[in-house]
């Protein structure tokens, strides 16, 4: 199993380091290495991101600041020349806390905490599949793709709605759209998003998901009834 990944670092020094161990390692694939966190998140969005080793203490935009603009995350390394962020780190789901300057031997220990995880949840049987970050009310949270029910716009927020809880998030219906799979997940009125594998039933004015009924825009009733026909 070979691993995609990130470099992110501000410091030239430590990102071609890095890098270097990067492209030495038999189980990893570099895709990309940056000094901010823009240009990290557009090729996240564009390119499979599978590991990312990430700088907390950045121009502009922290380390943190990036992944709470992310609804997909990768699986994340920090890399941090202070100890300090240790504790917040592991609230973001880190697989490990790599200290500046970093050893060869560190290094592998951290990649193999990163191989041991993407294959558990590649063999796990029981796994609930593909999953999400969110940021609400000034906490991170792991949703789980299946367990999305429907999507709603509710102002300058989302309010997501899954199988056990709500949740509101700061974010456009377009972005968040976005960071959805498209065969699962469909557009149905400007004010909503349905997960395609919980629609109970359905007519040319509303899609049922349990007793709620959703409203359908114009025409997307046959874009609902194809799409379930492909699921």
């Amino acid at each position: 199993m070979k691993l995609n990944c990130v470099v992110v670092d501000d410091s030239t020094i430590h990102r071609i380091t890095i890098a270097k161990l990067v492209n030495e390692h038999p189980d990893l694939t570099l895709v990309g290495d940056f000094s901010n966190a823009s240009e990290t998140r557009n090729c996240i969005l564009n390119k499979n991101v599978d590991l990312l080793f990430l700088d907390i203490e950045m121009p502009v935009q922290s380390g943190f600041d990036l992944l709470d603009g992310l609804k997909v995350r990768p699986q994340i390394i920090f890399v941090s020349s202070k100890s300090d962020y240790a504790l917040k780190a592991f609230d973001y789901a880190a697989i490990d806390y790599l200290h500046k300057p970093i050893t060869k031997d560190r290094f592998y220990k951290a990649v193999q905490k990163a191989i041991e995880v993407s294959q558990r949840k590649k063999e796990s049987a029981d796994d609930d599949g593909d999953f999400i970050f969110i940021k609400s009310n000034l906490k991170n949270f792991k949703i789980f793709i299946s367990k999305i029910k429907w999507i709603e716009a509710f102002g300058d927020y989302i309010k997501l709605n899954t199988e056990d809880e709500t949740h509101l998030v700061l974010s456009t219906m377009k972005s968040f759209e976005n960071e959805l799979p498209s065969e699962k997940f469909l557009r149905v009125h400007k004010s909503f998003i349905i997960n395609i594998d919980k629609v109970d039933r359905f007519n040319s004015k509303f899609a049922e998901i349990g007793n709620t009924k959703i409203p359908l825009s114009r025409n997307k009733k046959e874009d609902l009834a194809k799409a379930l026909n492909k699921s």
